[in-house]
């Protein structure tokens, strides 16, 4: 297996559950969010399968998620954690300016972090996100501990959504006033 693929299957299971979080969310006429896909150039195809067993990233993705709710442009990254220490090695420094473009253009920008090992999902506001990256850009902690993070910011559990962010984006917007 190539290890293009291996690391794509990475979060695999986060997306499914944003993926049909989104299908709901525009069933119901709350929004409408698009997957971005990472272009990618195929090399090696399996003839028989006709799967792609080798390729290369034609160009740097940007978000994961991009779409509109209620009027209000939104795009976001969903991201997995392991333990208690989210690495900011696993945001990139163009997803930073993208969103930072975006949110300028009066959009909102944010990640959804799914620490794995508590089942709980997170929604880190973009100006929380850049405090963090900057103080890691000044000599700082390299990654942030959940201890950090905003208790009011985690999402809710719902038994209808896997992964309700809209309160939460309503959170933020309301932050934002």
């Amino acid at each position: 297996m190539a290890t293009w693929n291996s690391r794509g299957l990475r979060g695999s299971t986060l997306e499914e559950f944003v993926n049909r979080t989104n299908e709901k969310y525009m069933e119901n006429g709350l929004a409408l969010m698009q997957k971005i896909p990472t272009p990618i150039t195929p090399i090696n195809i399996d003839k028989e399968t006709r799967h792609i067993t080798l390729a290369y990233f034609d160009q740097k993705s940007t978000v994961d998620y991009i779409g509109a709710v209620q009027g209000i442009p939104v795009c976001f990254d969903a991201k997995e954690c392991h333990t208690d220490t989210f690495p900011l090695q696993n945001i990139h420094e163009h997803q930073v300016i993208f969103m930072e473009r975006f949110e300028k253009q009066g959009g909102i920008a944010f990640f959804l972090i799914s620490f794995t090992h508590r089942d709980e999902f997170y929604y880190l506001r973009f100006a929380t996100l850049l405090s963090f990256w900057e103080r890691a850009k000044a000599g700082g902690r390299k990654s942030f501990r959940y201890e950090e993070l905003e208790p009011s910011f985690f999402l809710p559990k719902n038994r209808g959504v896997l992964v309700p962010y809209l309160d939460t984006l309503q959170k933020d917007l309301l932050a934002r006033d």
